[in-house]
């Protein structure tokens, strides 16, 4: 008999295995609209357990203060749609946090098919956690573009393989997708219009944005470097096979941000990033810039971070399809350039500065040299801001400037693909 039994169990676990099933057994716990749904929901996040779903039924759920799931691995909190099943934080008070899901969870998240409103601050804010999934999300500030929206919709910060697709995000004042200070990323076929930023990736390494669509942004899609950080720089991007279309909504970011000095009209930019990969994008109609490649050093910021690295090396635009950009370049140094270049200014912007401590022979070394080609009827500028000063401004003394793509052509070493386990 005991025999038997030990087949039966090692059939049964066989099964399991062959279904691809959880590790752990799944948890329904339901959430219907109502007066107590908030204390309901979080209870559920504090009880949750491995293998918890937290369910939100189709409706809407009016919340005053913000979701917190903490300490506790593998745990999905879906609804039935990210237009069915909505979490407003319109009556979010003050002192009760600013965020409306806040993700502190170690390992193996999950977020579906729900939609987050209105949050005074960030809308989902994930921190430390590997192998965070955003699927299917919508994250909206439904009064329209303002200074005083949250500052980011989709956040993981100082996460490991992240997974964001099939997104819908609006109305952020600083990046409607915001990945920083982490690894192993792709974030895919997601929509992010009338932000300050739509897509931000940011002090992060090994980033794959594909097939997203960033339209009616400030700027469409950023990858940046910023000082004061613990993790120090930024590199292994590719930006691929993304529709970058009209970015040409006013910058209502708040005074001070640095993405407040992004000029409106901005496509693709790339700053103080290194191994960073620009190609088969269609890039339209953005009046400031198809792609600009910029250091740090161009805010004319001082930097205080003696680890930081300013600059843009390593940096591939190639096989993109540009057609109507720098028609109106906005902001200041939209008019100088506007100025110096004429109008439509040129597709593909570089502002030319080096870290002239790496140069050999007066160029950068080819590994960390800047490549251009293959970009159809695009043109180009290298702008030599280094000679922007004011007083060479005003003793109208001319840049240097480079239009020939002769000496940026060829090729850099193709990055890898990132791959995160258990994602196809």
């Amino acid at each position: 008999m005991r025999s038997s039994l030990s087949l039966v169990a090692v059939s049964l676990a066989a099964a399991v295995a062959a279904t691809g099933c959880s590790r752990h057994a799944a948890n329904v716990v339901t959430i219907k609209p109502g007066p107590d749904a908030q204390k309901q929901a979080q209870t559920a996040m504090i009880n949750a357990k491995p293998g918890t779903i937290i369910e939100f039924a189709e409706g809407k759920f009016d919340f005053n203060s913000t979701l917190s799931l903490e300490d506790v691995n593998d745990v999905t909190i879906r609804g039935k749609g990210r237009d069915k099943t909505i979490l407003s934080f319109k009556e979010q008070q003050q002192g009760t946090g600013g965020e409306g899901l806040r993700i502190t969870s170690k390992e193996n998240v999950t977020l579906e098919d729900i939609a987050v409103e209105d949050c005074k601050g960030d809308a989902v804010k994930a921190q430390g956690t590997d192998k965070l999934i955003c699927r299917n999300v919508r994250v909206e500030w439904t009064g329209g573009p303002k200074e005083t929206n949250g500052a980011y919709g989709l956040y993981p910060v100082m996460c490991t393989n992240v997974l964001i697709e099939n997104c819908l995000v609006i109305g952020a004042s600083d990046a409607g997708i915001y990945v920083g200070q982490s690894k192993n990323i792709i974030v895919r076929r997601n929509t992010a219009e009338k932000n300050v930023a739509g897509i931000e990736i940011e002090n992060s390494e090994n980033a794959d944005v594909y097939e997203n669509t960033a339209t009616d942004n400030a700027g469409g899609i950023l990858v940046f470097s910023l000082p004061d950080l613990p993790k120090k720089d930024g590199r292994n991007c590719r930006v691929f096979n993304n529709t970058v279309i009209a970015n040409n909504h006013e910058n209502f970011a708040p005074k001070g941000n640095i993405v407040a000095s992004v000029p409106p009209g901005t496509g693709v930019m790339i700053m103080a990033n290194d191994q960073v990969e620009v190609f088969d994008n269609k890039i339209e109609n953005n009046q400031s810039a198809g792609v600009a490649i910029v250091s740090y050093l161009i805010n004319s910021l001082p930097i205080k971070d003696e680890k930081y690295d300013p600059y843009c090396e390593a940096i591939f635009v190639y096989s993109n399809k540009f057609t109507g950009n720098g028609e109106s370049p906005a902001g200041p140094l939209g008019k100088i350039l506007s100025g110096l270049l004429g109008t439509p200014v040129p597709d593909i912007l570089y502002d030319g500065i080096v870290d002239e401590k790496k140069l050999v022979d007066g160029k950068l070394p080819v590994e960390m040299a800047i490549r251009i080609r293959d970009n159809g009827d695009a043109d180009f500028a290298n702008f030599d801001a280094p000679s922007l000063t004011p007083a060479n401004i005003l003793a109208n003394k001319k840049p240097n400037v480079v239009r020939d793509l002769k000496q940026y052509e060829g090729d850099l070493p193709k990055l890898s693909p990132v791959s995160i386990a258990g994602v196809k």
